[in-house]
């Protein structure tokens, strides 16, 4: 199965993943949060599918995270600040 993800896309999705479990949500409960279907969260949550920046805050703001630490987690990750130099 290919992934359409980068280390750092993987970064959001473990904070994502993580989330929502430690919310105690099944991927079902989540989805209708969002009005979307299961196999939406599903295949974002394999890396199947990319979420867009819109979806990332909603979802975000679903599962009580601020999206701001999302990104803070990306650029402190080492392939960003490998980039940057």
């Amino acid at each position: 199965m290919k992934t359409v993800y980068s280390p750092e896309y993987a970064i959001v999705l473990r904070m994502l993943v993580d989330a929502r479990n430690e919310l105690g949500l099944t991927q079902l409960q989540l989805a209708e949060l969002i009005k979307k279907r299961q196999t939406f969260v599903s295949k974002y949550e394999r890396g199947e599918r990319r979420l867009d920046v819109v979806e990332l805050v909603k979802i975000a703001r679903c599962l009580q995270i601020d999206p701001h630490s999302i990104i803070d987690a990306i650029e402190k990750s080492d392939g960003l600040e490998s980039e940057a130099e």
